[in-house]
Formats: C-alpha cells, structure tokens, sequence
C-alpha cells in the first residue's frame, strides 16, 4: 500500500532533500576559492543559508568562490520562498495546475489553510518577493555604482545578492565584517532594512495591507496582531540599543551622533530576525546582549522570512494572561474568542523552542570554555534563525556546530511542524477521561 506523506512530513522531507544537495553543491572544488570546503563546513553553510539564518564558520566573502557564492544565493532564495511553495510554482509553470496534494502541502508551509485560491497564493508570494527585493537591489546597485565606483557587474552582484539576503532575511554578506563598512551609509543601510522589516512581517500581512490598507476595521486578527507589534518592537528595540549602546566607544561611542542613531536603528532592525552588523556584536553591553536574546526568541511575523516563536505566539500568551489575570473565562481578542487548541498550540511553541534553546546551550558549555552569555546568545541566533553572532561559532568544535545547524533546521521549520512530521500517526482518541487539576502556583 502506498504510504502518501503528511503536509508536516512532506515540508520536513522537502528541506532535508534540498539541504543534502546544497550541500554536496557546497562540497565541490568549485564553489571555494581554495583548499574545498569540509563535510561540516558546508552542511553548515547550506543549514544556515536553506534556513536563512547567516551563521558562518568560514569568510563567505574569502572561502567562498562565485559558484560557492550562487549556491548561497539560490538557498537563501529557496528557503525564503519556502521548499513547498517553489514545488507548487514550478507545478503551475509545468502543468498549468496542482495536485491535492501538492495545494495541502504548499498551504501547510504557508500558514494559510484559509486560502481559496492556492495558484493565487503561490504567485503572489513569488511576486512580492521578486518585486520587493528589485526594487530594493536596484537601490543598492546605484549606491554601489555612484558611492563606490563599483563596475556595473560588480555592482549588480553586490546589489541583488545583498538583497535577496536582506528580504529572506538571512543576513549573509559579500564581506568579511558583514556590514562594518557602511555603517555609516544609509542609502545602503536603509533599504535592507526596509526589505528585512517586509519580508519579516509575513506574506499574510503584506498581501492584507495591499488590499485593504485603507480599512484597518477589515483587517484581520494576524495583522492586527503583527503589525502594530512590529512597530512597536522595533522602537523599542531601536531605543534600547541606541541608549544603551550610545557611550560604548567599541560599538557607538566612537561614531559622530547621526551616525550613532543610523547605526542603531539597523543593529534594532536586525536583533529582530536578520544576521547582518554594521558594529562590533561581542563588544555590545551585557544588558544590550541580554535584550538581543529576547528579541531575537520572539522574531517576526508568521509565515514569512523571519524566525523566532513568531509575534502572534507571544501575543496570544499575553492575552492568555492577561484573561487569567482578570479572571475571564474565554480568551478574547478584538472582539473574537480565541479557540482553546490555540492556547495549546502557542504554549507548545514556547515551551518546546524553550527547550530546544536549554538543551543546546548546556551542550555547547560542556564542549566549549564559552561563557554562559556567549554559548546562549549563539543558540538562541541559530534557534530563531536570526544569523548574529558575538564571533565564537567558528571556535565551536565540529560537533557544537552540527548542534547550532540542527537549531536552524528546527527554528526554520518550528518544532511543532517537526514534531508532527517525526509522527508516526495522527492520533484520534473517541473518548474523554475525567477531568482533574493540581495546584498551580
């Protein structure tokens, strides 16, 4: 009898399949510049880019060769636009249609079980980002050409890679200190954060804002969850790292005051779910590492490019609370009741990327001399796919890095999606037992 693969399982299969060639792809002669690339090297590589996460253990812009450097690319891409919803493109462009199957998988990745129209879905996805990261490496090839006096293609291989990566979130650079050398250039700066905050807040929310961004009262509960929370996130954000960080004379300290702010606004911009530095990470105040570790848990929005146990999952738990709180007897949100399997689902979440997070730092302390502060910023970056990195994770041994690359893998798919795909089945159970609860508190 043949055995057909569950949504969660298909995602799951589809990564693993599309990681093990990039990074045999990684594995060539050709894609480095020298000596090629170890087995744990590039799987880590292809972990980090697949999961656009931006984590590296060699130079990116030294170790890699401009076919190592496409491969990238091409993953970044991938694993933005997600395995499922690529498979569902090139079904359309092929066979003008799609399987049951292939619209159950491609919804599943997307977080859109309510949508109608899946050709419509997958097409809107894949021009959003198109549209979003041309406009903005265009921006950039400009700045490269004018700025810079890069040549034309060079520009062009600057500016869209920068791009792709910016959108998708992944936060790998074409220079050896990321983005340290324009700190103090926002032609450059501004626009990948304008592409990491749009492809951060999700497609559901991008394609709401486009239809009905004229009448708020009709957007629905993710936008109105996801948005105002973004933006107050990243003022937040960009407050406590400006403040915080203003007098240091490793990281701000040293910069004239306009640029102290430019520079804060994109270290804000990134703790959220995108790898890129315009300063030094590891000399940031303990306080402001601490804050990073934060953010970077909660991440961006749902079904989109960011990472983290996403805004809604911390949302729904503060109104979880909040109810509790105050005694309520339903959890209530603008003025529709939330469905008690998704307090099931968010405290899942939390917990589980809680424990994921625990695990792997008690396993780096015990491999590494890290401290506790660095061992846990690093997990909690791979975890939450957001790519910064206070400059251990070369120095982490082999087998620290399979575990980091392995926090990718469950912070790009999620761990209930993982979870549901290591299943052996779906269980249905016909009865209920008696209810009975301890004491909490």
């Amino acid at each position: 009898m043949h055995h057909r693969l569950a949504p969660a399982q298909s995602i799951v299969t589809g990564f693993g399949v599309v990681l093990l060639i990039g990074t045999t792809l990684l594995l060539l002669p050709i894609a480095a510049t020298g000596t090629p690339a170890t087995p744990v090297e590039a799987l880590f590589t292809a972990t980090s880019a697949l999961c656009v996460t931006g984590l590296v253990v060699v130079d990116t812009a030294a170790f890699w060769s401009p076919f190592g450097i496409a491969v990238i690319a091409a993953l970044i891409q991938l694993g933005g636009l997600g395995i499922m919803m690529f498979a569902a493109l090139v079904g359309i462009a092929l066979a003008r249609r799609m399987s049951v199957r292939a619209r159950l998988n491609a919804t599943a990745e997307a977080k859109a079980f309510g949508e109608p129209n899946v050709r419509r879905l997958a097409r809107n996805i894949f021009f959003t980002s198109i549209c979003i990261e041309a406009v903005v490496a265009l921006i950039l090839i400009v700045r490269f050409m004018v700025g810079y006096g890069y040549e034309l293609g060079q520009a062009i291989w600057h500016g869209v890679f920068h791009a792709v990566s910016a959108f998708n979130n992944a936060g790998f650079a074409l220079y050896s200190d990321s983005m340290m050398g324009f700190v103090d250039d926002p032609w450059l700066g501004l626009p990948m954060c304008a592409a990491i905050v749009l492809g951060g807040i999700g497609f559901p929310v991008l394609r709401e804002l486009a239809r009905e961004w004229r009448r708020p009262l009709h957007w629905s509960m993710n936008t109105r969850i996801v948005l105002p929370g973004t933006i107050a996130l990243l003022a937040l954000s960009i407050a406590v790292v400006t403040v915080t960080e203003w007098n240091n004379p490793d990281t701000l300290g040293e910069l004239d005051p306009a640029t102290r702010v430019l520079a804060g606004v994109f270290s804000a911009v990134q703790m959220r779910t995108a790898g890129f530095n315009s300063v030094d990470v590891g000399a940031m105040h303990d306080q402001t590492l601490l804050f990073t570790d934060i953010m970077m848990f909660i991440g961006g929005g749902p079904a989109g490019t960011a990472g983290g146990i996403k805004l809604t999952t911390v949302a729904v738990l503060w109104f979880i609370v909040w109810t509790e709180l105050r005694g309520g007897a339903a959890v209530n949100i603008f003025g529709k009741r939330l469905s008690r399997s998704v307090h099931r689902e968010a405290i899942s979440v939390v917990l589980l990327s809680f424990a994921a997070v625990a695990a792997a730092t008690l396993a780096l302390l015990a491999m590494t001399e890290f401290t506790l502060d660095q061992v846990l910023f690093e997990s909690v970056s791979a975890f939450a796919t957001v790519g910064l990195s206070i400059g251990i994770t070369a120095d982490v041994p082999e087998a620290g890095q399979i575990i980091l690359a392995m926090l990718m893998f469950l912070g790009r798919l999620g761990p209930l999606t993982l979870g549901s795909a290591l299943a052996l089945r779906e269980r249905r159970i016909a009865y209920e037992l008696p209810k009975e609860r301890p004491v909490i508190g």
